[in-house]
């Protein structure tokens, strides 16, 4: 289904740039992540050059002063001239993003969206270590096992008592200042992102859908982002079960 404004990256397809395009968003489905509290205190550790198989980007290493966690941004090309910046917030995911698991989506989705930053000339990904949507490796292990059992992402989460989503986006809005960046092209399907960047200073000019073709391990998992979690996942005019039929948890 198009938006207007919005241009839909699709994984393994080309990518042409969209002209930005002003988007309204609303709270009123953000988790309660202390939206008016204290940016945290961040300080860039080093920098240094990484060629891909896209191109050669730019790495920046960041670290929360008060936890120590690390987090790391790719840039490419010049992103510090005010105009809005091409970028993605992408999560940690080992299982998908090292391991090439294909119950999720998250490797397809760095790997696009990486592709997307080359073609353009221009942009940033910021990487935070939030793995498992915030609940760590080893808990998003145990909740594959209930999924396995046949719960879906958000009931595995709630039988381990555990949130559904604790991530939080604040330090992505201060490594992004720190950057030079105040105005993002967004690459997302995940709204929550957007109304908490803008929370935080960041102006989201456009939100460009990231999307890849379903499979037969990740379908389910899909459709669960989008009636349970809110993420806009509407795939070609369908809606709910419609949009991946026969698939199961995820």
């Amino acid at each position: 289904m198009s938006i207007p404004g919005e241009r839909c990256i699709r994984f393994c397809r080309p990518y042409r740039p969209a002209r930005s395009t002003p988007i309204r968003t609303s709270d009123k489905t953000d988790p309660p992540q202390a939206a008016e509290s204290a940016k945290p205190a961040v300080r860039l550790a080093a920098s240094c050059r990484l060629p891909t198989r896209w191109g050669v980007f730019d790495l920046h290493g960041f670290e929360e002063l008060a936890s120590g966690r690390e987090h790391v941004a790719l840039t490419y090309g010049s992103v510090a001239d005010g105009a809005p910046v091409l970028g993605r917030l992408h999560s940690e995911c080992l299982t998908g993003d090292g391991l090439y698991s294909l119950r999720c989506d998250c490797g397809a989705q760095l790997e696009s969206a990486l592709a997307a930053i080359a073609a353009e000339g221009r942009g940033v990904l910021v990487y935070l270590r939030q793995e498992g949507r915030g609940i760590g490796l080893l808990n998003k292990i145990r909740a594959y096992s209930l999924q396995d059992a046949g719960a879906d992402t958000v009931d595995a989460n709630h039988q381990l008592g555990l949130p559904v989503d604790s991530r939080d986006y604040r330090v992505a809005a201060v490594m992004l200042e720190m950057l030079g960046i105040r105005s993002l092209r967004l690459m997302t399907n995940n709204p929550r992102k957007i109304s908490a960047l803008e929370r935080s200073g960041i102006v989201v000019a456009e939100r460009v859908p990231l999307q890849i073709v379903p499979n037969a391990y990740n379908a389910g998992y899909l459709r669960t982002k989008a009636l349970r979690l809110g993420h806009l996942l509407g795939g070609q005019g369908l809606q709910g079960d419609e949009m991946w039929p026969g698939a199961g948890s995820g």
